[in-house]
């Protein structure tokens, strides 16, 4: 009788573990493809600037991190929170424009060379007048190498919320679901939202109707923030994916902080006294709200368990949009010059911070990538690199015959300088229909080239007259803020710096802008 109840006590006690585990298991599932790879988290911001943060990015000449006054303007406990737990680049750069930028990051190649050079006119083609003719206004494209594609087909879940702004209304780069992409929530073929108020309906109903954000009508007559309704799907997708026992690749790209400047009302109260005009503190109020949401994005993935396993990588998608000064000016980006669509640093350098979401030294993945906490790095990095680097990670194969501009980051993360890297980067913008027009920029090592292949463009405010003519040249090492050009002084320099910029733009079979008769304007050596 005695040996009969031990040996039901024991199928008991089998009987619980086996419960037990299963329990685990769905509250954190996980399956050898997921326990093996890092999910990913690409948190991209719309025209938000390196200096639209509390987080100093800037350095001093000790290396350590130097407030400026906007910094002490932005609230970013989010932003704080992630930087704290990784590493932060201050010369990270991407396009002076939206669509350019999306293009690259999902493809690892410059905008010289994918030729979606301007943003893309979701109904019209918008080269402007004298702008290259067989410059990509139709973006992306079913088989088209992607990486999301990339992700999907080794195994990962991929993941897209916000704006898309891949291709123009009608055409496959519209749909993130043509592009590799399993999920879509609010992605179209627009850039700006309708509205951000759910009270709105997100532009549906409105004058803005063509640009009303899809996917989101549960939302449609609440108070519901866009930034905030996105983030609340966002959390409902990763934990399904989670339960599923998938990586995931989340590719979470705000509409904020783009116009229309609509106060979020949940943060208005904090810069009402600042001085800033209306449009500002609005501005200042997208900029909370999706930090909000980021801290939001750390804070489940700690409660699913998995923030051990997930790499979060943020930035920005072109310069600074604050309405605050002139968009050539030390203004916005203080103490950059110029703002979003500009050729000068102000337009072009973003916010870049990559982090575990929890950092664990012995974690076997994080082993992989260590990247240390609360660090700063300050070699060139740009947003083609960002495909290369996740593929790496990931263990992911890119296929033949498809050219990557972009390098793996892999070393710079880890704090550490690497000297294979050229610091080099490039910009060409062969349109005339934005704030700087005609322009290529070339930067090679401190020194930066500015070329304007038409030195006077005109504009539907008159003329932008550069009275320097085509060449701007800067040492961005000792002048950072661009107020001195030395092309004049430095003849030698700018011919250098000329001879790199032309042989960049054929490497990369670059389209040029043309003059009356359709001939192409190739930059000319001074």
């Amino acid at each position: 009788m005695t040996r009969m109840i031990i040996t039901r006590l024991q199928t008991n006690l089998r009987f619980l573990a086996v419960v037990l585990a299963t329990s685990l298991t769905l509250l954190h599932p996980t399956s050898s493809r997921a326990a093996d790879t890092p999910n990913i988290m690409v948190f991209l911001v719309d025209d938000m600037g390196l200096m639209d943060t509390s987080v100093p990015f800037l350095t001093d000449d000790q290396g350590r991190p130097k407030r400026y006054p906007l910094n002490d303007y932005y609230r970013t406990p989010g932003m704080e929170r992630l930087a704290a737990r990784g590493i932060r680049f201050n010369q990270f750069y991407a396009m002076s424009v939206c669509s350019p930028t999306r293009v690259s990051l999902m493809t690892g190649q410059n905008a010289a060379r994918h030729r979606t050079t301007n943003w893309i006119n979701p109904a019209r083609d918008n080269a402007g007048k004298h702008g290259a003719p067989d410059w990509n206004w139709r973006g992306l494209k079913k088989g088209d190498v992607t990486l999301p594609g990339l992700l999907r087909q080794s195994g990962y879940k991929t993941i897209h919320v916000g704006k898309a702004h891949f291709g123009p209304r009608g055409h496959e780069g519209s749909e993130p679901l043509n592009l590799g992409f399993d999920i879509n929530v609010g992605g179209a073929s627009f850039g700006a939202p309708g509205s951000y108020y759910g009270e709105k309906n997100y532009g549906h109903g409105s004058r803005r109707a063509s640009h009303a954000v899809p996917h989101l009508e549960k939302y449609h007559g609440t108070e519901t923030f866009l930034s905030e309704a996105l983030t609340i799907e966002t959390k409902k997708h990763v934990s399904q994916t989670v339960k599923d026992g998938d990586p995931f690749f989340l590719y979470f790209s705000h509409y904020a902080v783009h116009g229309p400047f609509e106060s979020d009302p949940r943060f208005a109260d904090h810069y009402k006294d600042s001085g800033k005009p209306k449009a500002a503190q609005a501005f200042a109020t997208l900029i909370e709200g999706m930090d909000k949401s980021l801290g939001d994005m750390l804070s489940h993935f700690e409660s699913l368990g998995i923030a051990e396993d997930t790499l979060v990588i943020f930035l920005g998608d072109n310069g600074s949009d604050a309405p605050l000064g002139a968009q050539h000016d030390v203004a916005c980006a203080a103490p950059l010059r110029g703002k979003k669509g500009a050729h000068y640093e102000g337009g072009m350098r973003v916010p870049f911070i990559a982090a575990w979401a929890k950092p664990a030294p012995d974690h076997a993945l994080q082993a992989r990538l260590p990247i240390p906490t609360g660090a700063i790095q300050s070699q060139v990095a740009a947003v083609q690199d960002l495909f290369p680097t996740i593929l790496e990670l990931t263990g992911t194969t890119g296929p033949d015959g498809h050219v990557i501009d972009g390098a793996r980051l892999q070393q710079l993360l880890t704090g550490k300088p690497d000297s294979s890297r050229p610091e080099q980067f490039l910009m060409h913008y062969p349109h005339g229909v934005h704030r700087s027009n005609y322009f290529t920029t070339w930067r090679d090592g401190d020194w930066k080239v500015i070329y304007h292949t038409l030195p006077e463009i005109p504009t539907t405010g008159g003329h932008i007259q550069f009275s320097d003519g085509h060449y701007e040249l800067y040492h961005l090492g000792q002048d950072p803020s661009e107020s001195t050009n030395l092309a004049t002084s430095k003849p030698a320099e700018l011919n250098r710096m000329m001879r790199g910029l032309i042989a960049s733009l054929e490497s990369h079979d670059a389209v040029y802008p043309v003059d009356d008769k359709g001939e192409a304007l190739r930059p000319t050596l001074p």
